[in-house]
């Protein structure tokens, strides 16, 4: 068989280059709008760093719930409730499957494992198409598409095309940023394996399968490691900024850590030597492998760190790399932003993490590890900064965003990267259905993409429901019961999570008082298609997947309580029934209920269990007509 035999080629409406959580997020919103939608992954599992391969814990603007409510929900919550139910004790091959039926189940959505783009065609300034190979099947894949999402991280596809980029640290004059360094440079954080330990009841001996570093205690003074909890003074700047992590917990000016060893260690960094950390990405895997294992020998045969009982069970061999290039977009989110909690006109999603700067990497003894600039509330990031300067059919998120080094340094976080990809799969299949180009959107698309967003369940601070198909505005809305606070009204109210003291969330009487209803009667009577739920998932509650014992602890095995579990939605035409469906072991927050076509003038949802609250919980009841509905 000749090599030109194993030449394929496809066309698609939209392309995504890169199957992490960002690119899984944008690809499934594609989708989800009737686009033709390919995702190009290089790797045989999905999730980019959040992967079993990887294995980092899905981080996000809640900043390990410092900030409560900030949750993030849409695609990316759907994937971590599926995950709850079917994965409580957060197996990473348990999760890798998760993500694959997650897209696997998309109608209009092509998945390309094991593909690995290495050429891009250009015409007049645009992307017409890359150029991949499948080494499973060794296939040569010519793919063709209108609108590109590079999702690989290392902004990959926009460097073929030619797309303007940045690398390393911008001066202080750039962008004006207060933590800014007087002069740019090349500085940049660096890549980790992951290990993980178990605890077994004999002591187990190590010795090192590979030539090791050889670390002191005191070369670790600031990397807190084995079974001990120790005292130390951190950094507090003026700003407020402190060093933190995901076992941190501060305390005036001083940080109690413990750590255990069954996952470490985030510090484990090596950010390389040469200019481009991409091309050096073999030869650091390399020195941090002899890092991870000269670590854990240091750990269980250089003093005591209560580890004798411990055994290395699994470590990482695909590093997880926190920076590389950044996409030049058409508005550059910067420090200035992140700290006002600046909300755009053309906001489509947000984050909260702190600016979390990693200087140096692990052979920088004498400093710690990471500097957290903390800073209250959350920040929006615009659809301008997704969008090419300079290649006009061309998205860019996760860590390549267009941003500042230190407003990428928030932004990059796994949870946050993934509702910016919803928001760019979003605003692709928006400008695809009105034929305008991404940088062009007028202003009545963009609140379009905003509004779709909200619909999707996605959460844009300072943005409500205005959807101008959903039949519920100017409902009257009556209740079986409610409590102070939590009153009927509040799912006419446009928002689904707390807010500034405001619940938002109607919560009847306890269910053993009697099964709960609460109705909307409609302005006048409509033919409706669909009627959409948002339920409570607690959003000051984790979700996450991760190997942390203290992230998991935080967690409630199983779906959240607070879910309705079984529920009936009846249509109703003049106090008469005139259509029912039933919900039963529901486990998402987002429900969508199709009818067909029945005219109806009132909507009734009766509650017959949740997940475990003793009451039941809605956010927002939105009703749609057939020219409304969702696919």
């Amino acid at each position: 068989m000749s090599i030109r035999s194993k030449n394929q080629s496809a066309d698609f409406d939209v392309v995504v280059v890169g199957g992490g959580m960002t690119g899984i997020c944008a690809a499934k919103a594609c989708a989800r709008l009737g686009v033709k939608t390919a995702l190009i992954h290089a790797r045989p599992v999905l999730g980019g760093n959040a992967s079993s391969e990887i294995r980092v814990g899905a981080c996000g603007a809640t900043a390990n719930h410092i900030k409560p409510d900030l949750e993030e929900t849409g695609i990316f919550q759907e994937i971590l409730l599926e995950n709850k139910r079917v994965n409580p004790d957060y197996n990473f091959s348990v999760w890798d499957a998760v993500l694959y039926n997650s897209v696997r189940q998309e109608k209009n959505l092509t998945v390309y494992l094991n593909t690995d783009m290495y050429d891009c065609d250009m015409q007049d300034g645009r992307i017409t198409g890359i150029t991949c190979y499948q080494g499973t099947t060794e296939i040569h894949w010519h793919i063709t598409g209108r609108i590109f999402i590079d999702c690989t991280g290392n902004l990959t596809l926009g460097f073929m095309s030619g797309a303007d980029y940045t690398t390393g640290r911008e001066d202080k004059a750039t962008y004006n940023e207060p933590h800014a360094q007087d002069q740019a440079d090349n500085q940049r954080m660096g890549n980790t394996l992951f290990f993980k330990a178990v605890r077994r009841d004999h002591p187990v001996p190590f010795t090192p399968p590979i030539e090791v570093y050889h670390f002191t205690e005191d070369q670790l003074r600031f990397r807190h490691h084995g079974n001990v909890g120790s005292l130390y003074s951190v950094d507090q700047h003026e700003t407020g900024s402190a060093l933190l992590d995901e076992t941190h917990q501060v305390a005036g000016d001083k940080a109690i850590e413990k750590y255990c060893l069954e996952y470490g260690y985030w510090w484990i960094e090596v950010p390389g030597h040469q200019e481009d950390i991409i091309s050096e990405y073999e030869d650091i895997r390399d020195e941090v492998l002899k890092c991870v294992y000269g670590i854990w020998n240091h750990i269980k045969n250089e003093g005591d760190h209560g580890a004798d009982n411990y055994e290395l069970a699994w470590v990482g061999m695909l590093p997880g790399m926190r920076e590389s290039r950044r996409m030049q977009a058409l508005y550059m989110l910067n420090e200035n932003d992140v700290l006002s909690n600046r909300v755009f006109d053309d906001a489509v999603a947000y984050g909260g993490w702190p600016m979390d700067v990693h200087v140096g990497g692990l052979f920088n003894f004498d400093n710690p590890p990471s500097f957290m600039y903390a800073f209250p509330g959350c920040y929006t990031i615009p659809l301008r900064s997704f969008i090419s300067r300079n290649v006009p059919n061309l998205l860019a998120g996760g860590r390549a965003l267009g941003a500042s080094k230190l407003a990428m340094s928030s932004a990059r976080v796994i949870a946050t990267c993934a509702v910016g990809g919803q928001a760019m799969g979003t605003a692709a299949a928006i400008a695809l259905q009105h034929g305008c180009e991404l940088s062009d959107l007028p202003s009545q698309y963009i609140r379009e993409v905003q509004q779709q967003l909200l619909r999707d369940d996605c959460y844009l601070p300072g943005f409500g429901n205005e959807d101008p198909n959903d039949l519920a505005h100017g409902a009257q809305v009556s209740a079986s019961s409610e409590t102070p606070g939590c009153e009927a009204i509040n799912l006419l109210s446009g928002v689904t999570r707390m807010v500034d003291g405001h619940s938002n969330v109607w919560q009847s009487a306890p269910l053993s008082e009697g099964l709960p209803s609460v109705m909307l009667t409609l302005p006048q009577a409509h033919a409706v298609a669909q009627v959409q739920l948002t339920l409570d998932t607690n959003l000051s509650r984790p979700l996450k997947i991760t190997m942390s014992p203290k992230r998991q602890a935080e967690q409630l095995p199983g779906v959240p309580p607070e879910l309705l579990r079984d529920y009936d939605v009846v249509l109703l035409r003049d106090g008469q029934e005139v259509a029912r469906r039933a919900v039963r072991e529901n486990c998402q927050r987002l429900n969508r209920i199709d009818f067909d076509n029945v005219v109806c003038d009132a909507v009734r949802i009766e509650i017959r269990a949740t997940n475990g609250l003793p009451a039941a919980r809605i956010y927002e009841v939105r009703v749609y007509g057939s020219e409304g509905g969702q696919a």
